[in-house]
């Protein structure tokens, strides 16, 4: 039985809440569910804050302090705006982009508006873009900040909020352009829980700048040159944009760098916040790609499929597979990283080749074997963002920076011109995108990933996993002994500490090397998403080189298969 007391808390906190709210939709929400008693509905919204981290905010659209709504993104500019002031940049210029989701217009709409009140200039993008548009205008007009209000990839009913700093924070210099780190977000959470009555904050009525498609030309010219001067341009591909934003923008650096015309995925090309034909606008997710291999099948000649997700940093990438259900195979982001360094590393480029620690350990191998650095990071560009001397960038979840200078970010749409350079590459030479992973295994051994991923409702079998691990660690998976054990939460090869853990899979030689008689061998990381609500197990096989890669290909997915078995045990998922 409810408690009377707490019930009447309860009902008098929303009321405050709905006395203050200036969206007329989340008005009508809070409205009925007080009208109909709805203490559940209630409770789960005023459960707590959403949030403000070090991917900014992410959750739910809907009314209380505990969904995406305007109060709380009123708020969190606050919070923004007081974190300037504080670092003296009280008067500068903050960048604002949103994508084409439920709200997004609104919220850039408040950002500016709060940011212009405060006294800082603001300047918001034309209209719906991708988000490598807002972290490259950050740069190119001198910016101390960046506001992009997106939920990437995630369902429909979500919408979110991602702060970048023009300059570097917490050390001068580091990641200037980049996704906030801590401190940062806490000094911007506790500047938002400063905020009390949503009536303090300073709302400015005009006065801030929508700016031209001069910013975009910009971007767009600045994306080209990431491409080899008189490299081929002759790939064909089929590109979706997911019912993203990506559409206008990959169109026109396509036609900008001379390749022919991306084929468009009619039903998703154009903006759609309903995302009506994916479960999850998510390019990773089961049938999210189908229309993509349906469209390519109508057109003879493709050499690729391009997919963005709906903010377009991260870029997916099909080939042909005659052994495929649908003539088409999903290259995995660590296969999509792998080709990227190697295209780079054949035109000759150098720097450091960073990845973070979930991502493959080929790119480690490529730079050795190229005499140029190697860095691993925590996961998340905002780590990756700030490795020194950066080069080249990913993240096996479909992330690239090929351009830290121009975009210290993932940024699909230069990742998609420079894998259709190298499809055209190898085109002119007879070969595909598929020849070239071959190539790699052997010459390098087959490096194989894949994901468990374990969604779940109930929050806590989260923890919950992470302490049976620790508790109980496997010894054995996929009939590998499990050689070292990290936990990711203590200090551990620099890295700062994380929620995470990581096992290493051999069969100890008498001399101890570390790997089997055959040189099987594998590597595990398990954490908790940052941004959903998942348990995240990333798993690799590697086979030694000189095996027959058909061979090697279906030994190692097998061992996959054994691992991803293992694993989901050891952790009760």
């Amino acid at each position: 039985m409810v408690d009377k007391d707490d019930a009447k808390d309860l009902i008098d906190r929303a009321r405050r809440w709905l006395a203050e709210d200036p969206d007329p939709d989340t008005r009508a929400e809070l409205a009925a569910l007080l009208g109909a008693e709805d203490l559940d509905a209630l409770r789960d919204r005023f459960a707590g804050l959403l949030r403000f981290g070090t991917a900014g905010l992410r959750g739910e659209l809907g009314a209380g302090p505990s969904r995406m709504n305007r109060a709380v993104v009123i708020r969190a500019a606050a919070g923004l705006a007081a974190f300037l002031r504080e670092h003296g940049k009280g008067d500068g210029l903050v960048v604002v982009g949103y994508d084409a989701r439920h709200k997004s217009a609104d919220f850039a709409r408040d950002t500016a508006a709060v940011l212009t009140g405060a006294g800082l200039r603001a300047a918001v993008l034309p209209r719906p873009l991708p988000t490598p548009v807002l972290a490259f205008a950050i740069g190119h007009l001198g910016a101390v900040a960046g506001v992009e209000v997106t939920a990437s990839h995630n369902p429909p009913r979500d919408n979110g909020y991602k702060v970048y700093l023009g300059f570097g924070y917490p050390e001068p210099g580091e990641g200037a352009g980049s996704q906030i780190v801590a401190p940062a977000d806490a000094e911007i959470a506790a500047g938002i829980e400063a905020v009390d009555a949503l009536a303090e904050v300073p709302r400015a009525e005009d006065g801030w700048t929508v700016l031209g498609d001069d910013v975009l030309e910009a971007y767009v010219e600045r994306a080209v040159s990431v491409l080899a001067p008189g490299s081929p341009r002759t790939a064909r591909v089929v590109h979706t944009a997911l019912h993203g934003v990506g559409t206008e923008t990959v169109t026109a650096a396509f036609a900008r760098a001379g390749f022919p015309a991306p084929v468009p995925v009619a039903e998703q090309a154009a903006p759609d916040p309903d995302f009506p034909t994916v479960a999850f606008p998510n390019p990773e997710e089961p049938g999210a790609m189908d229309l993509a291999f349906a469209t390519a099948r109508a057109h003879e000649g493709a050499d690729l499929i391009v997919a963005n997700d709906p903010d377009a940093d991260r870029c997916a990438v099909a080939v042909p597979d005659t052994s495929a259900d649908a003539g088409w195979r999903m290259l995995t982001g660590d296969e999509v990283g792998a080709l990227l360094a190697t295209h780079l590393l054949r035109r000759g480029e150098r720097g450091v080749f960073a990845e973070s620690i979930v991502s493959s350990t080929l790119l480690g191998t490529l730079a050795r074997a190229a005499g140029v650095p190697h860095a691993e990071t925590l996961t998340g560009f905002k780590w990756i963002s700030r490795v020194p001397g950066l080069r080249y960038g990913y993240e096996e979840a479909l992330g690239y920076c090929v351009d830290p200078e121009g975009v210290r970010d993932k940024d699909g749409i230069t990742a998609a011109l420079l894998v259709t350079e190298f499809a055209s590459v190898l085109k002119e030479e007879g070969r595909t995108l598929s020849d070239a992973l071959d190539d790699l295994a052997r010459e390098h051994g087959l490096h194989a990933t894949a994901q468990l991923s374990a969604r779940v409702a109930d929050l806590s079998l989260i923890p919950a996993a992470m302490d049976r691990l620790r508790q109980s660690p496997p010894v054995r998976l996929a009939g590998l002994t499990v050689t070292s054990a990290d936990d990711l939460s203590l200090p551990k090869d620099g890295l700062p500490p994380t929620d995470g853990l990581r096992y290493t899979l051999g069969t100890p030689s008498p001399e101890g090397a570390g790997s089997s008689p055959e040189g099987v061998r594998g590597r595990v990381v398990v954490r908790p998403s940052g941004t959903e609500p998942k348990l995240k197990c990333y798993l690799e096989i590697v086979l030694p080189a000189g095996l027959p890669v058909p061979e090697a290909r279906e030994r190692a997915t097998a061992l996959l298969a054994e691992l991803k078995r293992d694993v989901g045990a050891a952790a009760g998922v």
